[in-house]
């Protein structure tokens, strides 16, 4: 099943138009009614700054606590049992614009997405400061059987400071891990790779928690509004699809020169 992959709401004081945002192809969800208005379908349009707030704070009202821009700026260590989002944030604290991608690691679309656009998005704009980023498990278990359990090792690998890496190798292994009908001996090989402890890795998998965990993510996706992976919140608007790099360029820029637009001075009255 396709949803669509073109809607977004950008949160920008003046009109911000993405030509040749087509729709693209993303798997949809069937999931429950969302308990959350979802964001509108993208239009052209004006958005208060006081709004951004409000936009943002709805985005993510996940089961296990609402992130807010305080959440993420957490600095190093922060403590996993209180922000479930810790080991999964990349870039700078301080940076204007944050993003918040909900991703299924079995989704082919989200790892052409990860693999081809993302390497590019985190050089010109997470690296320099620019973009703060966060993963949000959202596994359709409907259409992928062995989504929840790359997102636990996804999670559990987060604890241990390796979930950028791990997050790479499911992906660039998809086609080996997906198919498979008991993936989870595939999945402790990972551990080696990503250079972690295999016994800590299998006992956070195996505790009831941990998917307690993805679950309430995804489900808190769904009310935010999200019915399709992968899905992008950024700064309370909605961009749905694997979208191409110019599509991310456009939204990003535009919403960085408004972030960051200096208020111009008062003009000086002589005496």
């Amino acid at each position: 099943m396709h949803g669509s992959a073109g809607s977004i709401r950008a949160i920008v004081s003046a009109r911000v138009i993405l030509s040749g945002a087509k729709d693209r192809p993303g798997h949809a969800s069937d999931a429950g009614r969302s308990l959350v208005p979802p964001t509108r379908s993208f239009a052209p349009l004006r958005m208060t700054r006081g709004g951004v707030a409000r936009a943002l704070a709805l985005t993510l009202a996940l089961a296990a606590g609402s992130f807010t821009p305080a959440d993420l700026a957490a600095q190093a260590k922060p403590d996993a049992a209180q922000n479930p989002l810790a080991g999964r944030i990349r870039g700078s604290a301080t940076a204007p614009v944050t993003v918040y991608e909900m991703s299924d690691f079995q989704c082919p679309y989200c790892r052409t997405f990860a693999l081809t656009t993302f390497p590019e998005i985190d050089s010109l704009y997470i690296a320099t400061g620019k973009v703060r980023w966060a993963f949000v498990n959202f596994p359709l278990t409907s259409v992928h059987d062995n989504a929840l359990a790359a997102a636990e090792v996804g999670l559990c690998a987060a604890q241990q400071n390796a979930f950028w890496r791990v997050h790479d190798l499911l992906y660039q292994h998809q086609d080996v891990w997906a198919p498979l009908k008991q993936p989870e001996a595939f999945f402790l090989t990972l551990a080696d790779s990503a250079k972690i402890s295999r016994p800590a890795l299998l006992a956070c998998v195996q505790s009831p928690a941990t998917r307690e965990t993805v679950q309430q993510e995804a489900e808190g996706a769904t009310r935010s509004g999200a019915n399709s992976t992968p899905s992008f919140y950024i700064e309370g608007g909605l961009l749905t699809g694997a979208q191409p790099m110019p599509i991310f360029r456009q939204v990003l820029d535009s919403i960085l020169r408004v972030k960051t637009r200096k208020a111009p001075r008062p003009p000086v009255v002589s005496p």
